[in-house]
């Protein structure tokens, strides 16, 4: 596998920084999970199908737990060793956390020139915000974000995924990778910081027209991806089931107008996202109100268009496409796990499906450091 004989250091809890190291295991590094004695917390969140929940090892396969409590000095110097002997490093805690328990960058560094090390959190290292607590939501918020999610009644409405939490584990593991390839041309390694507030402000780039070009709030009903087009949009179906049209290209829009005989409105659509697509919207919505979902969808189909029911989670996991694209594992007790995301021609991922459980690993990977 790629990243075969490749140590990494996983200081980090919940979700960012686990979910980066997670592609890191599954490709073939030892990734050695660090944690309290009362364990990460994700150990006891949500429910559980075996030995642990299915958050904790959704997150946590295939690595390496070592216990150990860093409030205590024998316990800062054993994980200095430890790190010296490893080439990533990733933390996820408050910034100046690491710092006072004698494992932050300069330390490590000191220790191991080599080392790339990460910092996942809410807002950085500075800014005026770099020592308040937050998680995803309060991150959504203050980003922008959580205003352009919207419900029909204008409300923000609560994200169905934490995006904050997943784009920064993303931009990480796009840092830690980086930073290893240029020391394989330099030897040295790197420290790099991963905000999860820059992370998600950075990706709106799809959203910022009014913002940038006329220095005002986007309305998200009159914009091209959150609701202010006919042919981007939720429609309901008469059974109380919904479906999509996700498509905004002038040839979608021909061939549904068209078949509804209604190729005059097309000129409403093809003048951009606002309130002037409501008419087509209003046919729309009578359509597809009028008829089963199934009916609608096989109607859609002939058309060649881009479209999809809304799947609620269990019935996505039954999708046919997931199993043809193999998006789920089984391990040897029937548990399904999510299937790594990045394929590789040479070399695929062979995720590890089991879990460790707390301070599994402690005596092996601490043997020898004293």
């Amino acid at each position: 596998m790629k990243l075969e004989r490749l140590r990494v250091i996983d200081l980090s809890v919940f979700l960012p920084g686990p979910y980066l190291t997670l592609a890191l295991a599954d490709h073939g590094a030892e990734v050695i999970k660090i944690e309290a004695p009362d364990g990460d917390p994700g150990r006891r969140i949500g429910l559980a199908d075996g030995p642990s929940t299915v958050f904790f090892r959704n997150l946590n396969r295939g690595k390496k737990s070592v216990v150990l409590n860093l409030k205590e000095l024998r316990d800062q110097e054993r994980l200095l060793a430890l790190a010296a002997t490893a080439d990533v490093f990733v933390e996820s805690f408050r910034p100046g956390v690491v710092d006072r328990l004698g494992v932050g960058y300069e330390q490590v560094a000191a220790r191991n020139p080599g080392i790339v090390y990460c910092s996942v959190n809410a807002f950085g290292n500075r800014g005026p915000y770099r020592d308040h607590p937050a998680h995803d939501l309060a991150v959504e918020a203050l980003t922008g974000v959580l205003s352009m999610t919207q419900g029909d009644d204008r409300r923000p409405a609560l994200p169905g995924i934490p995006m904050a939490d997943i784009t920064a584990a993303l931009q990480g593991l796009s840092g830690v990778l980086m930073a290893l390839l240029k020391k394989q041309q330099t030897g040295r390694g790197d420290y790099v910081e991963i905000a999860m507030f820059d992370s998600l402000f950075a990706a709106t780039p799809n959203i910022m027209g009014p913002v940038f070009a006329e220095g005002r709030q986007p309305d998200p009903k009159e914009q091209r991806t959150t609701g202010g087009a006919a042919f981007y949009r939720i429609y309901d179906t008469q059974d109380g089931r919904q479906l999509v049209l996700a498509g905004q290209e002038p040839k979608f829009i021909d061939r549904v107008l068209g078949a509804l005989g209604r190729a005059d409105l097309v000129p409403l659509c093809t003048r951009g996202p606002g309130p002037h697509q409501a008419p087509v919207v209003e046919l729309l919505a009578a359509f597809f109100a009028a008829r089963p979902r199934q009916e609608s969808l096989d109607w859609l189909e002939k058309l060649d268009v881009c479209f999809a029911p809304v799947n609620t989670l269990l019935e996505a996991t039954h999708d046919p496409n997931v199993d043809a694209r193999g998006l789920l594992l089984r391990d040897a007790t029937g548990r399904a796990h999510l299937a790594p995301a990045i394929r590789f021609a040479d070399e695929p991922a062979r995720p590890d499906l089991r879990e460790p459980t707390l301070g599994e690993h402690t005596d092996e990977i601490l043997a020898g450091l004293e």
